[in-house]
């Protein structure tokens, strides 16, 4: 069996088979997801630490970012299964092609998400209580798109929720700080979400599905550089209040730039241009880290 690039040649073939299906499940092979997860929980941590923070609390939370992520893939196709065969660019995921059952699906689920949360355990019993809100926010997510054309604010407040976490983990304490990075994170999320929201727009419409692209409609791109300043206005909140040097703000001025280049990219609604603008705010994410651990570390 081969898992982007891995060989694991002592597998029963059955087995290798289905691990496989299983890591097209969550996205093993495309970890754009883990990395937009990630960035803000880098954040938080690098704030709540001072540039420092604890080894293992920085291990549990980078390991259970990519497990939450993961569950989250799981229980997104459970919920979408009935929806993505009828998806160009999701029919051929391994549960809406039959490939494995939604129990399966489900399974993986909940095991992932048992993992991370037993990683949790080790962690203060504040953090711990607050771990529920984010499971139940994961959990729930996939499912908001029959309800309402703001699933994107979901699931910004899903990928999200590790920020007061990281600050409960590392202070025992969610100060104003913590909320106004998690307020970035949260409008950031719904800016490149409904980029990619964007791709599946036509097929989206036909389906009865609901997302902001199709809220949005020909403001798409306006309402995106609304997130977009409404995120830059929340980090430099951020750095007012906690003082930063010049280089945080540089480190702003480069994700602004970044995001403006996502402007051009999506100017021509072409749905394959949206989705280079998705996956470019990987760079935004590392901008922002890369200013706030040079203001640690200019000190």
């Amino acid at each position: 069996m081969k898992i982007k690039g891995l060989t694991i040649p002592d597998l029963p073939p059955e087995l290798g088979n289905k691990l496989g299906l299983y890591s097209q499940l969550i996205r093993f092979e495309k970890p754009i997801g883990f990395y937009l997860l990630l960035w803000p929980t880098l954040w938080a941590l690098a704030v709540a630490g001072e540039g420092s923070p604890d080894g293992w609390i920085l291990f549990v939370f980078v390991i259970g970012s990519f497990l939450m992520r993961s569950a989250g893939c799981a229980i997104n196709d459970y919920a979408d299964r009935d929806i993505d065969q009828h998806v160009e660019r999701t029919r051929e995921r391994p549960l809406t092609s039959g490939k494995i059952t939604p129990a399966e699906a489900l399974a993986v689920f909940a095991v992932l998400a048992l993992i991370a949360f037993l990683l949790v355990l080790s962690l203060n019993r504040f953090t711990i209580m607050l771990s529920f809100g984010g499971i139940l926010l994961a959990a729930s997510y996939p499912f908001m798109k029959r309800y309402h054309y703001l699933p994107q604010v979901h699931l910004g407040a899903a990928f999200g929720w590790a920020v007061p976490m990281a600050f409960a983990a590392l202070t025992g304490e969610v100060p104003k700080e913590a909320w106004l990075i998690y307020v970035a994170s949260l409008v950031w999320t719904v800016a490149y979400d409904s980029m990619y929201s964007m791709v599946d727009r036509e097929d989206d419409l036909k389906l009865g599905v609901k997302s902001t692209a199709i809220l949005f409609g020909d403001y798409d791109r306006f309402m995106i550089a609304v997130f977009q300043i409404l995120f830059l206005l929340a980090l430099v909140l951020v750095g007012v209040d906690l003082e930063f040097t010049g280089i945080y703000y540089l480190g702003l001025g480069v994700a602004t730039l970044l995001m403006a280049y996502e402007q051009f990219l999506i100017a021509d609604r072409v749905p394959a241009h949206y989705f280079s603008a998705f996956l470019h705010n990987h760079w935004v994410g590392a901008a922002v880290f890369a200013g706030i651990m040079g203001h640690y570390y200019s000190l």
